[in-house]
């Protein structure tokens, strides 16, 4: 009996230093280096972010973050999770960054981290073909649509006011620019990609682009979680990397300044 305890104690402990060296081994393996994110997006904003007719999420954005995870080499996986939610999904984790069309500004860099950038983009103004509105200041007194609290929504409510009922913000853009189809609204605003999408996408629907020189530039970035330095340094330096062979400027069509 005493040979038995011996035996069945000896074989206990050689699984176990066995298990410990194991797990070790694993942990020197991986280490702490990333090798998949997951980016949550609001496919609804095409040519950006959109689904396709097989259920795909592609667009410019979608093709950007592809090339820097090739130049990476990491994977990415894309959740579909609409632009309300996508904010607290890089809250509480449950996406590793949001890639959106997404516009680096004061107030959201108070809340959340964000990339280099790497799109420029502007706002135009949307109108039926035969309004007389001729610049942003036209808009004072006329119904406006937006995609609720994109920076188109919130140059209409600094021009009409927080809390104006004149304005009539739309959960996507698409959605905006049918309000002003639909004579709910007498203008649309949003970003210039999205907007010449829509015209492209509907030659016969009659309307005209209005640019002005009171929306400036605006320059995307990929939004992480604040603070979290590991992925936001990882994501820069994919950005840097397209940025210098090339391949952002292929998939965007313009080179990014400095």
């Amino acid at each position: 009996m005493a040979f038995l305890v011996v035996s069945i104690s000896a074989l206990l402990i050689a699984c176990g230093g066995g298990g410990s060296d194991d797990t070790e081994t694993s942990e020197e393996a991986t280490g702490d280096e990333i090798t998949k994110l997951v980016a949550g997006t609001d496919a609804t904003y095409a040519p950006m972010e959109y689904m396709d007719e097989n259920g795909e999420i592609v667009g410019i954005n979608i093709d950007i973050v592809n090339a820097l995870a090739e130049e990476l080499g990491i994977e990415i996986e894309f959740k579909n999770i609409g632009w309300e939610p996508l904010f607290p999904a890089v809250d509480n984790g449950e996406v590793d960054f949001a890639v959106s069309s997404i516009t680096i500004t004061e107030e959201r860099e108070e809340s959340y981290d964000f990339t280099d950038p790497y799109y420029i983009a502007n706002q135009l103004i949307l109108v039926p073909k035969d309004s007389d509105i001729e610049s942003f200041a036209d808009l004072k007194d006329k119904k406006v649509s937006a995609q609720i609290n994109t920076t188109g929504h919130i140059a209409v409510k600094k021009l009409l006011g927080e809390t104006s009922t004149n304005i009539v913000a739309a959960e996507t853009m698409p959605l905006a620019i049918s309000e002003m189809i639909n004579g709910n609204a007498d203008a649309s605003v949003g970003d210039n990609s999205t907007v010449n999408e829509y015209i492209k996408n509907n030659p016969n629907v009659e309307v005209k682009t209005i640019e002005d020189d009171e929306f400036e530039k605006e320059y995307y970035g990929l939004m992480v979680k604040k603070g979290n330095t590991d992925v936001l340094e990882l994501l820069n330096e994919g950005i840097k990397k397209i940025k210098e062979n090339g391949k952002l400027a292929e998939i965007s069509g313009f080179e990014m300044e400095e």
